[in-house]
C-alpha cells in the first residue's frame, strides 16, 4: 500500500484545513494510507505522525487555521534536521509528501525531493505571493475579511469626520491592499511595488474634505510603511484628525470562503493524480481557471509579480 504524508507549515492560513481533507479522502479512495505531520518540519524531525482516515478529516472543510498546526523549524533547515527527517519518513515507508505553505515551505519540499521523498507542494498564505499560480489558498478569504473591516472601519470615521490609515499583512507583495482597496473604495492605496507619495495622498485626502467629506481611508501594505508612522505623517501635511488601524493576524482567521475550499479540494485532488501520473517535486496552482504544476525550481527563479493593471484601474476610479 503506498503511503502519503501531509503537513502544514509557516503561517497558517484559510483553506488549509480544506487541503488536508482533499488530498486525504483522494488518497483513501485510492487506497493509499495516509498520515498527517503535526507542526510542519518540526514534527517531521520530532516523528510527530498521525494516522489519518475519513473520521479524523470530518467536520474540518470549513474550519480556518490547520487542525495540524503549523510551526518554523530551523533545524530543518541544517542539513542534519533534514536527514532527520527523512529517516523518519522512510521508517514509516512513506514515499509521498505533500506540503502546504508558503515560500519556505515550498523551499523544505524542495529539500525532501533532493533526497529522495516524492514532494508535492499547496501554495497556502494569504499573501498571495507564490510565483506561477494567480491564487494562494487563504487569498481570497482574506480579501473578503479586510473588505468587510474596512467598511466597519468607515461608519466610525465617518460618524466623527477623521482620516484611518488601515495597514494590511503583505511583506513583499501588495495584493491583499490593493484589492480589498479597490473593492472597498478607498481614497489611496500604499504596496511595496510602487514608491509612495505621502504628500500626494495627504493633498487628494485634504481635497476631498474641502469638497465636503466626512471620512478618508488609505489602506497600506505592511511592506510599504507602517500604519502609525503614515497616520502621523497624513496628520501634518494635512491638519486633519487621522487614526491608524494594524489588522494584524485577525486578517488570518475565519472560515474559509466558498472559492477557498473548492480552490483547496481541487488542488488536494490533483496531487493524487501527479503521483498516478509520476510527476513528483512540483508546486500546484492555478493559472485563467486551470490547475498547472511547475517544478521547485521553476517556482523559485520565477518572479512573483501583482498585476499592477488593478493598480492603473484604481488610479482612475479614486
Amino acid at each position: 500500500m503506498k503511503k502519503i504524508a501531509i503537513l502544514t507549515s509557516g503561517g497558517d492560513s484559510q483553506g488549509m484545513n480544506s487541503a488536508i481533507r482533499a488530498v486525504t479522502r483522494s488518497a483513501l479512495a485510492n487506497n493509499f494510507e495516509v498520515y498527517g505531520v503535526r507542526r510542519g518540519f518540526k514534527g517531521l524531525i520530532d516523528n510527530d505522525f498521525v494516522k489519518l482516515g475519513t473520521k479524523e478529516v470530518s467536520d474540518i472543510l470549513y474550519r480556518g487555521g490547520t487542525f495540524l498546526q503549523s510551526a518554523r523549524s530551523e533545524s530543518f533547515k541544517t542539513p542534519e534536521g533534514q536527514a532527520k527527517g527523512v529517516e523518519n519518513l522512510k521508517a514509516k515507508g512513506i514515499d509521498y509528501v505533500v506540503v502546504i505553505g508558503g515560500d519556505g515551505s515550498y523551499r523544505g519540499a524542495q529539500a525532501l525531493h533532493r533526497h529522495g521523498i516524492k514532494t508535492y507542494g499547496l501554495p497556502g498564505t494569504i499573501d498571495n505571493d507564490i510565483p506561477l499560480t494567480d491564487y494562494t489558498i487563504g487569498f481570497d478569504t482574506t480579501l473578503n475579511l479586510v473588505t468587510d473591516l474596512v467598511g466597519n472601519l468607515r461608519d466610525t470615521m465617518s460618524s466623527h469626520e477623521r482620516v484611518s490609515v488601515i495597514e494590511t499583512m503583505g511583506r513583499n507583495c501588495g495584493d491583499i491592499a490593493l484589492q480589498a482597496g479597490i473593492a472597498s473604495g478607498v481614497d489611496a492605496i500604499l504596496i511595496p511595488e510602487v514608491e509612495p507619495d505621502l504628500e500626494k495622498v495627504a493633498a487628494s485626502v485634504k481635497a476631498g474634505f474641502d469638497r465636503g467629506k466626512s471620512h478618508s481611508i488609505i489602506i497600506v501594505a505592511e511592506g510599504a510603511g507602517e500604519a502609525p508612522e503614515v497616520a502621523k505623517k497624513i496628520k501634518e501635511l494635512s491638519g486633519l484628525d487621522t487614526r491608524a488601524t494594524v489588522l494584524g493576524h485577525i486578517q488570518r482567521g475565519g472560515s474559509p470562503s466558498s472559492f477557498d475550499r473548492v480552490f483547496s479540494s481541487r488542488l488536494g485532488h490533483r496531487v493524487i493524480e501527479l503521483i498516478q501520473e509520476g510527476i513528483t517535486g512540483v508546486g500546484l496552482g492555478i493559472e485563467s481557471n486551470q490547475l498547472t504544476h511547475h517544478t521547485f525550481d521553476e517556482i523559485f527563479n520565477a518572479k512573483n509579480t501583482i498585476d499592477l493593471k488593478l493598480y492603473q484601474i484604481f488610479q482612475d476610479l479614486v
